[in-house]
């Protein structure tokens, strides 16, 4: 609970190793945009289409993020009411990343990549504030949301006139993207939500797996033939978001069932899915 010693201590170790973070990479030199990371490997023209399989393949976001708001917007048994927001901008997000990562895949360059970025900065901070509402408090999550946002937000339309003014730097955009993947297992590890906990480690595992798929985009496409390392990436990737579509339709089915109440304090859960110790 919120007043127990224990759960603040976790609450100041998590603030702190955010904070460590923040320093740490403003204390390196700016990082500008590698001209190469618009290489990619697969760069067939099929039915006149340019990267033919790097743009299409981002189709399933759309889906997946269309499937998910509709859920998010069904009446939350299963999931928390005060961070419908969080659920509605995570999926709004996915649907955006499918139209921006396509439009950059057909001229990849830096200029493009801010329609690529800019929606993926909004699932990723969505994500980070539902969990910290589901995990540690309902109320943090969601006054967190959309100040995190407008900080991902930021950190693109930063870097992208950097870029401009030719001292470009990506750091803040890194922190963006990685310090929440450093943080969120932490987070699970330490306040061990019921309702959290499976899914998120999902989700986390196919991000990882699909950044992973990213940086082996010739050597995937050099054993297959057929299709590169950059296309899988945006499958797995939409997978990540499927199962958090998937988790939250379960929870809601089984929330009905049970038509619990909600613990507003401390650990964030609907008491009918409570099925572990909140130590």
């Amino acid at each position: 609970m919120e007043g127990d010693p224990l759960f603040s201590a976790k609450v100041r170790l998590v603030v702190g190793l955010a904070a460590a973070g923040c320093v740490a990479v403003f204390l390196l030199p700016a990082i500008p945009q590698d001209p190469a990371y618009h290489a990619f490997v697969d760069q067939r023209r099929i039915w006149g289409v340019p990267n033919f399989w790097n743009v299409i393949s981002n189709l399933p976001f759309t889906a997946v993020g269309v499937a998910g708001l509709v859920i998010a917007r069904s009446r939350l048994v299963g999931g928390i009411p005060e961070l419908r927001a969080g659920y509605l901008a995570f999926f709004a997000g996915v649907i955006l990343v499918g139209p921006g990562s396509a439009l950059y895949h057909l001229d990849p360059t830096s200029a493009t990549l801010v329609w690529d970025r800019l929606p993926m900065t909004l699932a990723f901070m969505a994500f980070f504030s539902v969990l910290i509402g589901e995990s540690i408090c309902v109320r943090a999550g969601s006054l967190f949301l959309w100040p995190l946002v407008l900080i991902g937000f930021a950190s693109v339309v930063y870097w992208h006139f950097s870029e401009i003014a030719g001292s470009g730097d990506l750091r803040l955009y890194a922190l963006v993207q990685f310090l929440p993947m450093v943080i969120m297992p932490l987070i699970l590890l330490l306040f061990r939500s019921p309702i959290s906990a499976g899914w998120t480690w999902s989700v986390i595992g196919a991000y990882a797996v699909s950044k992973a798929a990213e940086l082996a985009d010739g050597p995937i496409y050099a054993l297959f033939g057929f299709v590169s390392g950059h296309s899988v990436k945006h499958l797995l990737a939409a997978g990540g978001g499927l199962i958090f579509a998937v988790a939250l339709r379960s929870r809601n089915r089984l929330g009905r069932r049970g038509e619990s109440g909600v613990k507003r304090g401390g650990h964030a859960a609907p008491t009918a899915l409570h099925t572990g110790d909140d130590k």
